[in-house]
C-alpha cells in the first residue's frame, strides 16, 4: 500500500494554525469510525496497544513486532493518518531505528520517540529520563531511519515531569537542533513553561493532554497543535463488552441487550455494501 498521502495529510495538519485533538484508536473499527465521524488525525498509543493486543498493563511488555502490526491493521482498514507512541525505540539507538524502519512500513502517519529509561530497572522506585546524549542519540537515528521523508518524528519527553521545566527547556532545545518533526510533552507541562517553549521553540508542540492549562484556542495560540485527550474509546469499548456479556450470562434476551450496534451500523463499518459490489463484480 502507499502511505505518502496520509503522511502529507498529518504534516499539514500540525503544521497548520489549531490545536487538535486526535481520535484515540485500537484496531480497525475503531479506527473507520475516528475517520467516519471527522477526527483528522488518528492515535495509537502503547499502553492501548499493550491492552488490546495483551491485554496486560502498560509495563513494556508488547514486542515491536505485535505493536507494529496493530499498527498496521488499523492503516490498512482506512486512510485516517495515524500517530503512535513507540515508547523507548525498543531499546538503544539501533533498536530505535528498526522500530521506525517496522512502523514506516506499517503505514504510521508520525513516530513519537521518548527518553524515557524503559522498562522499568530492577529496584527503580520513580520514573528515570535517559542521559541527554543518550536522546539526542536515538532521535538522530530515528531520522537517520526513516526513507519516506513525509514521515514526522516526534521527539518525545517526560522532562517536565521528571526534571522540571529547566530540563524540559534543554531537552526541547536539543531535539529541535537534532532534526525532529515536532515535540511532545508528556506530562508537567505548565502554562508558563508552555509560553516559554513557545517563545523558543519553531517546531510543533504536542501534549498529553492540556486541557488542564487552557483551552483549544489557547493551546494553538502557543503552538500547541495535538493535544491528547486520554484513551476513553477503549475503556468505553471493554465496559460495553462487559455489560454486554455479563448481560447475557445473567439471562437476558439478545433481543432486550442495550447499547448494541444496529445491523446498519454494522454494515457500514465493516463496509459491507464494499465488499458485496466485490463479489457481484469478481464471483459471478
Amino acid at each position: 500500500m502507499h502511505w505518502t498521502d496520509r503522511r502529507e495529510k498529518y504534516r499539514a495538519a500540525i503544521g497548520g494554525n489549531e490545536c487538535l485533538h486526535p481520535g484515540s484508536v485500537f484496531d480497525a473499527i475503531s479506527a473507520r469510525i475516528a475517520e467516519e465521524v471527522g477526527f483528522e488525525i488518528g492515535m495509537f498509543a502503547g499502553s492501548i496497544g499493550s491492552f488490546s493486543v495483551l491485554g496486560n498493563p502498560d509495563l513494556i511488555l508488547l514486542t515491536l513486532t505485535e505493536f507494529a502490526q496493530q499498527a498496521y491493521r488499523i492503516n490498512r482498514a482506512g486512510k485516517l493518518p495515524l500517530m503512535v507512541d513507540a515508547d523507548h525505540g525498543y531499546g538503544n539507538a539501533l533498536n530505535t531505528m528498526r522500530t521506525v524502519q517496522e512502523l514506516e512500513t506499517a503505514g504510521v502517519a508520525g513516530i513519537m520517540i521518548e527518553d524515557t529509561v524503559l522498562p522499568v530497572q530492577f529496584g527503580e522506585k520513580s520514573p528515570t529520563l535517559t542521559s541527554l546524549d543518550e536522546g539526542i542519540g536515538k532521535m538522530r537515528a530515528a531520522l537517520a531511519a526513516r526513507e519516506d521523508k513525509s514521515l514526522v518524528i516526534i521527539g518525545r519527553t517526560s522532562a517536565a515531569q521528571i526534571a522540571g521545566p529547566e530540563e524540559a527547556l534543554k531537552r526541547a532545545r536539543a531535539y529541535q537542533k537534532a532534526g525532529v518533526d515536532a515535540l511532545f510533552f508528556a506530562g508537567g507541562v505548565t502554562r508558563e513553561l508552555l509560553e516559554a517553549l513557545h517563545a523558543e521553540i519553531e517546531l510543533p508542540l504536542m501534549l498529553g493532554g492540556g486541557g488542564s492549562i487552557g483551552d483549544k484556542a489557547y493551546l494553538g495560540s502557543q503552538g500547541v497543535r495535538v493535544a491528547l485527550q486520554g484513551h476513553q474509546p477503549f475503556s468505553a469499548a471493554v465496559q460495553a463488552t462487559y455489560d454486554t456479556l455479563k448481560a447475557l450470562r445473567d439471562g437476558v434476551a439478545p433481543a432486550d441487550l442495550k447499547g448494541v450496534a444496529s445491523a446498519e451500523t454494522m454494515k457500514r463499518v465493516t463496509r459491507e455494501g464494499q465488499f458485496k459490489s466485490w463479489t457481484e463484480k469478481f464471483l459471478t
